[in-house]
């Protein structure tokens, strides 16, 4: 029996409304995680997690502009100077003494790799200021990597970015880094060096291309940049992994 009229007003059944049945009524959704008939839980679940970026970050901004033509045709000779400063604070010189009837060696330039890797072998430490000098070093070297492969036309600078960008988080050596892989991270990377001797020769076929195009358009190929600013970070991932020594995670053969 739907409704009962007592008088004029009528009387909902119990657990009804008035004038509705219990069986019209709107349902609820018993599953607050379910919209449309979708478990939204259930998705989510079944969505592959994002994968976490390697810890060596690299990139160049790209200039959608008109670069400049006459530092252009001479980048060759324009760069020189800043190549002397480069190789004065890269370039590795080493000298022999005798003290205390003791031999001791000392090493000056490049990015440090003894030095961290004995200290993370023996005491499990990265002694932050050295971790600092190789990634300043990294990113003035970028610079005029990039000054050099046309990626910009500013002069490269030895303090300040530009366009350049080239980060990575100083390790906790103690939980961050295995203690033995210094031994053996260079001879790990081999396959890299392979891929990368093909990769680099290519780049420097794909900055004549950009060279000529530059020269006669006054812009960059974006497909020609991208590639060669791809070679630069690659080059960097296995760097950081195998010679700076501040990651662990094996460098991705790609060149995003």
């Amino acid at each position: 029996m739907g409704v009962v009229f007592g008088g004029d007003t009528p009387v909902a059944p119990p657990g009804g409304r008035p004038g509705v049945s219990p069986a019209s009524a709107p349902r609820q959704c018993e599953d607050s995680g379910a919209v449309h008939g979708v478990d939204m839980n259930t998705t989510a679940k079944a969505m592959p997690p994002h994968p976490q970026p390697f810890p060596v970050r690299f990139s160049v901004d790209y200039p959608d502009r008109a670069l400049n033509r006459t530092t252009t045709a001479f980048r060759a000779f324009a760069a020189v100077p800043v190549l002397v400063v480069l190789a004065a604070v890269s370039g590795s010189t080493w000298q022999w003494s005798q003290e205390s009837g003791s031999p001791v060696a000392a090493g000056a330039g490049g990015v440090l790799f003894f030095g961290p890797g004995l200290m993370i072998l023996l005491r499990r430490k990265y002694p932050r200021w050295w971790f600092d000098f190789n990634l300043e070093l990294q990113r003035f070297s970028n610079r005029v990597c990039a000054y050099l492969a046309l990626l910009d036309d500013r002069y490269p600078s030895t303090t300040d970015h530009q366009s350049v960008h080239l980060d990575y988080d100083y390790p906790d050596a103690r939980r961050d880094l295995n203690r033995w892989l210094p031994l053996v991270k260079w001879f790990l990377a081999a396959p890299h060096y392979v891929v990368l001797v093909v990769l680099n020769a290519v780049a420097v076929l794909a900055v004549i291309a950009a060279w000529f195009a530059i020269l006669v358009t006054g812009r960059y190929p974006r497909t020609i940049f991208d590639f060669v600013a791809g070679v630069l970070r690659w080059n960097n991932r296995v760097t950081g992994y195998a010679f700076t020594l501040v990651t662990d995670r094996y460098p991705p053969f790609r060149l995003t």
